[in-house]
């Protein structure tokens, strides 16, 4: 199964769970369903899944949970909040990042509307950092 069926999947469980429950619960109400419905449908998930932090030349520097972790490629952030902040996305970022995984979706159960959206680290990821970085930086010199 591709990742973008996968992703969709997904997003089709929330949305589901997200008009039955509505928003006020716990983030564990969420992930716990969540979990559930996607096993139902056949779905490998691990629950608070510890995954490896690397630095670039490939030390290890810890361990980090991930809420949800689906058929070994996808990492789910769970939230219940009432709006996301930067912080978040920054958070399903850095766990991309540093554990070498390619795609991640975060989604939000805690607004009235629910929030889902997915994260790709890629080469051009890294590239869009690096001339941000490298702009500012020449933008700080003038």
């Amino acid at each position: 199964m591709k990742t973008n069926d996968l992703c969709d999947i997904i997003r089709e469980a929330s949305f589901s769970i997200h008009k039955y429950h509505r928003n006020g619960h716990l983030e564990k109400i969420y992930e716990n369903s969540l979990v559930n419905r996607l096993r139902k449908l056949g779905l490998d998930v691990k629950q608070q899944h510890p995954l490896t932090v690397y630095d670039e030349d490939g030390t290890v520097l810890g361990e980090y949970f991930a809420d949800l972790l689906i058929e070994d490629r996808l990492i789910v952030e769970l939230k219940a909040c009432k709006c996301m902040a930067n912080e978040h996305i920054a958070q399903l970022l850095g766990y991309l990042k540093s554990s070498r995984i390619h795609d991640g979706l975060l989604i939000n159960f805690g607004a009235q509307k629910l929030f889902i959206k997915k994260y790709v680290m890629g080469l051009f990821s890294c590239l869009f950092v690096f001339f941000v970085a490298k702009e500012a930086l020449w933008i700080s010199k003038r």
